[in-house]
């Protein structure tokens, strides 16, 4: 997620406007959500930032929260959802698993997360503003299952914006994305116009090593590894509006050979955010646009899923993004 600043900025340039957005927050139990199986996905709630787990035969996604009331023009986001399910269509609303006040340390802003599980435990790894040191932080939260709730897992953030000095920008700290090795070695990458990685502890709370910095073309932000086959994916929103393009690599720690557009212009949305995930035997792209109507825009995102596709030779073909969505899986 761009910080605003940048963005309003960039849009001036380009002599372009946002359109206003709005939502309400709402906590309810367990509902059905869509089971339609049209983009966007979810429609009685304004989703971003989207992140998808695989676990035991459900899909969990897990997005940001537009809140922001017209015609307020800024990103107002207090906390995460979740939702599940079985086939790819219809899918079931759980109350909110986390929100930003679970980190004490934060000030606010439930920006774009990704949620992995090891050994039973499932961490939540989240884009926040610090509440003392100035700029963007990441925080680690766990719980015992993937719906949580989930609680702060160290007390403190695990990236702040003074680790990483060489972009003089207090929003380089964002959109975090976790692949955890074969081995057991767990890499977090993330970043806004410099990508970086480090790799974690067993324990998944704290850096093993240094913060390495990625060279990529064009990269702004929202980094995703994934894994398929011998080929490691790494794929980012690039530009301004945002495109998603993507690298590949024979290791996870590069070096990266750029493969081009994956994902073009999301309708209505400057920004683009993806999550990339294999299911019952096929492959899909999770993204979001601005796609409801009237007050859908890129302060009222919604996230939307269509089929992802690979080449013999292991790239992947550029998503064709739909109104009809996917096709229930079984």
């Amino acid at each position: 997620m761009l910080r605003q600043p940048l963005r309003l900025g960039l849009l001036g340039l380009l002599g372009l406007t946002l359109p206003s957005c709005a939502a309400v927050a709402q906590t309810s139990p367990a509902t059905t959500a869509s089971a339609s199986g049209s983009n966007p996905i979810i429609k009685q709630k304004y989703t971003a930032d989207p992140a998808a787990l695989v676990h035991n035969g459900t899909v969990y996604l897990y997005a940001g929260h537009d809140e922001a009331p017209a015609p307020q023009q800024a990103y107002v986001m207090h906390e995460w959802l979740v939702f599940s399910s079985k086939d790819m269509v219809s899918w079931q609303e759980h109350p909110s698993p986390l929100n930003v006040k679970a980190f004490a340390w934060a000030r606010d802003d439930a920006w774009a997360s990704q949620v992995v599980e090891r050994d039973g435990k499932f961490y939540w790894y989240a884009a926040v503003e610090h509440g003392s040191i100035p700029g963007k932080a990441i925080g680690v939260a766990v719980a015992d299952n993937p719906l949580g709730p989930f609680k702060d897992a160290r007390g403190s953030a695990l990236i702040t914006n003074n680790m990483t000095t060489d972009v003089k920008i207090g929003w380089d700290d964002i959109d975090p994305t976790v692949f955890i090795e074969k081995n057991g070695q767990a890499y977090l990458y993330w970043g806004n116009s410099q990508c970086y990685y480090a790799k974690l502890k067993a324990n998944m709370t704290e850096l093993d090593g240094p913060i390495q910095k990625v060279t990529l073309p064009n990269f702004t932000e929202a980094p995703w590894v994934h894994k398929r086959g011998d080929w490691y994916y790494l794929s980012y929103a690039s530009g301004f509006p945002e495109k998603i393009v993507y690298a590949m690599s024979r290791s996870i720690e590069g070096p990266w050979e750029y493969k081009g557009i994956l994902n073009e212009l999301a309708g209505n949305s400057n920004t683009n955010h993806q999550a990339i995930i294999d299911f019952k035997g096929k492959s899909y792209f999770i993204y979001h646009n601005g796609g409801i109507n009237t007050d859908g825009g890129s302060f009222r995102r919604s996230v939307c899923i269509d089929d992802l596709y690979y080449n013999k030779d292991g790239t992947m073909k550029r998503v064709v993004m739909t109104s009809e969505g996917v096709k229930p899986v079984k």
